[in-house]
């Protein structure tokens, strides 16, 4: 790991190599094991998809104290760190509630259930939020699916638009621009201020989407 200055109340961690679900747990161990050791000096902790940048009350905490203690990290101590949660996401995928689906599987050489299937088979891990509040970068897609983003952003992305860009996956909390290719719509609330913690996903949560019907979809409160 390196450090590097963000700002005059920032230190930003950063590890070498490309995002991995391991770089994300040691960043998320840093975290826990910092915040701990400073619960009123540091004032946030924002994750990135592999660095961990520390804003600090300046009348509370030096940065010299910080800087000291990552450099004094023992990098043979195992640090565990509080595992994420398995987030399960309901989604109608179709034309009606996700207009690029047919796009992406032209682009890919497949139908569109083989589409379907490839992004609701396997578990994504979250990265990284940021862009809007709730929402969160979750990878990898299967390399079959990887698409670039589209050239020119939508004004208007419907709230819970599940979409794919590159090798990334994620759900719209809210009505936004947005420049991914939509796939299908979940019903399901993403972001809600009234709730502890508003955001329904994590860093280092894992997420899982599972196809639903257009039925299912309207049951579970979900709109077009």
């Amino acid at each position: 790991m390196r450090w590097s200055y963000a700002g005059l109340t920032g230190i930003r961690v950063s590890h070498d190599g490309p995002p991995s679900p391991a770089v994300t747990a040691s960043l998320l161990a840093l975290r826990d094991r910092l915040s701990k050791k400073w619960p009123q000096g540091l004032t946030d902790c924002v994750l990135g998809y592999h660095t961990l940048t520390l804003f600090f009350d300046p009348e509370e905490l030096s940065r010299d104290a910080v800087v000291a203690a990552i450099d004094d990290l023992d990098s043979n101590q195992e640090i565990q760190p509080d595992m994420g949660r398995t987030v399960e996401l309901p989604v109608w995928y179709s034309e009606e509630s996700g207009e690029d689906l047919q796009a992406v599987a032209h682009n890919s050489g497949l139908s569109m259930e083989a589409v379907i299937r490839l992004h609701s088979s396997r578990p994504y891990n979250a990265y990284a939020t940021g862009f809007a509040p709730g929402f969160c970068y979750l990878g990898d897609v299967d390399e079959q699916l990887e698409i670039p983003r589209l050239r020119t952003p939508r004004r208007f992305v419907p709230a819970g638009s599940v979409a794919i860009a590159d090798r990334q996956t994620a759900v719209y909390p809210k009505v936004s621009p947005g420049g991914w290719h939509l796939l299908g719509r979940c019903p399901l609330t993403l972001f809600d201020l009234a709730q502890t913690p508003p955001g329904l996903i994590a860093v280092g949560d894992q997420v899982v989407f599972k196809p639903i019907s257009r039925d299912e979809f309207f049951s579970l409160g979900g709109s077009l």
